[in-house]
């Protein structure tokens, strides 16, 4: 049997998947760790130099009791900056005169919470893999903190966050986890721990006490950084961290040692609210080490200094008395045993670069040119010297200028080896992420088409997109490489119009490329009936529309002006989010209208949307669908003015904001109600074969119930990119693609484009912080994992899913169109497929590039995804045409 072009270019993408998956799973291996399994060993003795040390045991812990609260989101301005100061009041004071020790600590890429949390308690860099990982935390097997305790019999108790029972399952003498991705609650998820506080702190049964509260973190996924929700959120915070503050105080009166509470963040929190990425804002978090061991004299003024969060780990370690973990990364944070006796802090010191050491001693062969390795040893000589001179009795200035020296030394070493080890973070799977190159790279599809200027354009711009991605900076600013683009391709489509209409050239009408006969406009003429995509039925349209001389009055203005019509939509839709890294902190129309100050506005422009949307999609669906869209609108604002988003002309207030689960359910019945219409003609089509209405309105329906869907999970000021695309669509098909005649390759290819600008054009960028993940709870009442999972991602890859229904949708609405899918599968293969093969081969030479993790990376998750949306297009365009050739 002969295999067609659209099944061969289908079964490409399929391979090209495979190799995807099989080059990730090489470039995403697990980090560096230590290899040698946790066991009970002596620690490192203390060098000396001639007679034998009498310390060679762990030195004793530093707190009784530790409490560490975790507030999910906490970047760094939050607590040190004005926003600290008007709704922390609490801390402020802590942080300023109190006894407490202030840093902003570092995160790194990913900033999602799982990997965080294994970054705070093992003091290793998780993988990138690990954000992926996050949606469903396998038990950490990683020496951590959290295993060592339990292991020294300490007792944890643990509320908040359930990645930590997923993290560990039987350490925690008793614990009560909350989902932390139903984002949409943001009081319930902070009062269920909350309400354990009073009866826990008053028992004296535990050691180590752990709280991570994920209110602040669902407030910004909801509303971003500068919600009026913020503020009573962080003043909540501090009224719980005075409780627990004072409550500590009153029982170490008669207590040996003092205890130890550990205000953090796991990660930042961006602009637009969300994060995973690198900017300053989601990497930036607070620590605040709260204990009467730091007490200051007066005038003592102490700074936020910047560390690692993985220094954490090995502070932690010291705090409690217990061995640094083996693949721990960090160095103790110093100025914590600043008051401890020299020989202490020497030992500590010790003990983390020999750890630090032996961990570079098995993730690099050449460790000994290392200089962190040299200066380490220098370190142990000079404090075997130190520890000679002590063991002696000598008091002298040269035992403790020489202790100074140490211990500088120590410091020193301690970062070089950090950053050794940093940058060893990763070892590559070579040999997956070859094999996976060679399945890339076999598969994409070779075009034998001959070149016209429009296939000339789409070539050369899909080269310079893919040279592009070799640079990081074009990477963070894709998004204006797309907007030249289809900038371009308007001015393009502007020329070969008025050189049509003005000049005559290849006006004479001739069959169209993609259907095989005369090509009739919006008519069918076997059936007599209009069924083009957008439906229109044009009165005065020329009977032979694909003649441009043919066109008179409006018509022929509208097919002039349509060119700067898609430009001016453009322009339109760049001012409303700013995306990008260079530009995204800069005010746009999106957050001007997202204001509490203009609910109104943003009010009127919802219901104008919407509105709009009914007008360009009704069109071609039947009766019934016609009511199921208008009522599903009418949900959607409904739903919106639940959660408080925009008002009703008689609300005055938001005091009645729910969840909205119930509207978006209703919303919900009938996205599924059309879902099932149009499959149902769809299968009409199939059975009756010269039914071919059927299969046209059918597939129209599929496509408005995807609008409605995107309709829902959009949030409200990107309703206009939605009524902006459509609008695009209609005036493409109508006045572009039909009077000039294009194919099917032409046709594809600029859908392709439109879709990867319409990614941007709703404020997605390729940092994963862009992603709205509240997009996946709508209608959720408690977190369902594949649910979630695929209304977040239909909801971020709203666009090229709507502009690929679309494609479908015209080249299916022709009478002869087999030949039409088959080439459009075999087009839409090579442009998504090219740019994935050729950057694979980028990332790989690329991969100890300084920014691999932070955009790279990022950017090849998002081509993966692309490819799958690309994998399921194209099999349903066989699957069309399988159908189309059984009519």
């Amino acid at each position: 049997m002969r295999l067609g072009s659209g099944t061969f270019a289908a079964g490409c993408v399929v391979i090209e998947v495979l190799g995807v998956a099989l080059f990730l799973r090489g470039f995403f291996p697990a980090p560096v760790f230590s290899g040698t399994e946790r066991q009970a060993e002596s620690p490192a003795p203390e060098p000396s130099a001639g007679a034998s040390s009498n310390w060679t045991e762990l030195p004793p812990p530093l707190f009784s009791k530790v409490v560490i609260m975790l507030i999910d989101a906490l970047r760094d301005d939050f607590v040190f900056g004005s926003k600290g100061v008007k709704f922390m009041p609490y801390t402020t004071y802590l942080v300023e005169k109190g006894s407490s020790l202030s840093f902003v600590a570092e995160a790194k890429p990913p900033t999602v919470t799982m990997p965080r949390i294994k970054a705070l308690l093992t003091g290793s860099l998780p993988g990138f893999i690990d954000v992926v990982r996050n949606l469903n935390s396998p038990t950490l097997l990683e020496d951590n903190v959290i295993t060592r305790a339990k292991a020294a019999g300490k007792r944890i108790i643990f509320y908040g966050d359930e990645t930590w029972v997923k993290l560990f399952p039987k350490h925690f003498v008793e614990y009560d986890g909350t989902t932390s991705f139903f984002v949409s609650d943001y009081t319930e998820v902070d009062n269920n721990v909350t309400r354990h506080l009073d009866k826990v702190l008053k028992r004296q049964d535990w050691d180590v006490l752990i709280l991570h509260y994920l209110g602040l973190d669902h407030i910004g996924h909801i509303s971003g950084p500068s919600s009026p929700l913020i503020g009573p959120k962080l003043s909540e915070m501090d009224s719980i961290l005075m409780k627990i503050h004072t409550s500590l105080l009153s029982e170490e009166r008669g207590a040996l040692l003092p205890s130890l509470l550990a205000l953090c963040g796991d990660h930042g929190m961006s602009e637009a609210g969300g994060h995973g990425a690198s900017s300053m804002e989601e990497v930036n978090t607070a620590l605040v080490l709260i204990s009467s061991a730091f007490e200051r004299k007066p005038g003592d003024v102490r700074h936020p200094t910047h560390v690692q969060q993985t220094d954490l780990a090995a502070t932690l370690s010291v705090g409690l008395g217990l061995p640094i973990p083996k693949s721990n990364t960090g160095s103790l944070l110093f100025r914590v045993v600043e008051g401890r006796p020299v020989r202490e802090q020497l030992r500590l010191l010790h003990l983390n670069t020999v750890q630090l050491s032996k961990l570079l001693q098995e993730n690099v062969p050449s460790y000994k040119k290392e200089p962190g390795f040299e200066q380490f040893k220098v370190a142990e000589r000079l404090h075997r010297s130190w520890v000679r001179l002590y063991l002696e009795g000598s008091n002298s200035e040269a035992l403790a200028n020489l202790g100074a020296k140490v211990r500088r030394q120590y410091l020193d070493a301690l970062r070089m080896l950090r950053l050794s080890l940093t940058r060893r973070a990763a070892q590559y799977d070579v040999y997956s992420m070859a094999v996976g190159t060679v399945l890339v790279l076999e598969t994409p599809p070779q075009s034998t088409s001959r070149w016209s200027e429009l296939g000339l354009l789409s070539f050369l711009g899909t080269v310079g997109h893919v040279l592009s991605l070799g640079a990081s900076s074009f990477i963070e600013e894709e998004h204006q490489t797309w907007y030249f683009l289809i900038n371009t391709l308007c001015l393009a489509l502007c020329h070969q119009i008025y050189r049509h209409c003005f000049l005559g050239d290849d006006c004479a009408p001739q069959r169209c490329p993609h259907t095989g006969e005369e090509f009739d406009g919006v008519a069918v003429a076997r059936q007599g009936k209009r069924a083009g995509p957008e439906g229109w039925e044009l009165s005065h349209a020329p009977k032979d529309p694909s003649s441009l001389e043919a066109l008179r009055g409006p018509e022929r203005w509208m097919v002039l002006a349509s060119p700067w019509l898609v430009l001016a939509c453009c322009r339109l839709l760049r001012s409303l989010n700013q995306t990008g890294v260079q530009w995204a902190h800069r005010p746009d129309l999106g957050h001007w209208l997202t204001s509490s100050d203009h609910k109104a506005e943003l009010s009127v422009l919802a219901a104008l949307s919407l509105t709009m949307i009914f007008v360009l999609v009704q069109k071609r669906c039947s009766l019934t669908s016609k009511v199921a869209v208008a009522f599903g609108l009418l949900g959607i604002y409904c739903y919106r003015a639940a959660i408080g988003n925009v008002l009703f002309p008689w609300q005055q207030d938001n005091k009645d904001i729910s969840k909205g689960i119930t509207e978006a359910r209703f919303v919900y019945v009938f996205v599924l109600g059309i879902l099932f219409t149009g499959t149902k003609d769809l299968l009409k089509s199939q059975i009756i074969a010269a039914d071919f209405t059927a299969r046209t309105v059918g597939l129209w329906e599929i496509h408005s119930g995807l609008v409605l869907l995107a309709a829902l999970l959009l949030r409200p000021h990107n309703l206009p990119v939605l009524v902006l695309s459509l609008a695009v669509q209609t005036v493409m098909t109508q006045f572009i693609w039909r009077p000039l005649r294009h194919g099917a390759a032409a046709v594809t290819v600029m859908h392709y484009w439109f879709g990867q600008a319409f990614f941007y054009f709703q404020g997605n960028s390729n940092s994963i912080a862009t992603v709205d993940i509240s997009a996946g709870f709508v209608g959720l009442d408690a977190y369902m994992e594949i649910p979630a999972m695929f209304l977040t991602a239909f909801a971020t890859y709203s666009g090229p899913v709507l502009w690929a229904s679309h494609l479908v949708n015209f080249l299916t609405s022709e009478a002869s169109s087999g030949s039409a899918l088959r080439r459009a599968c075999f087009c839409y293969a090579l442009v998504c497929s090219v740019p994935v093969s050729v950057y694979i081969v980028m990332v790989t030479s690329l991969r100890y590039h300084l920014f691999i993790w932070s955009v790279f990376s990022p950017k090849l998750l998002y081509e993966g995804m692309h490819l799958l949306i690309t994998a399921a297009v194209c099999i349903f365009f066989t699957a069309m045409d399988q159908t189309n050739t059984k009519s």
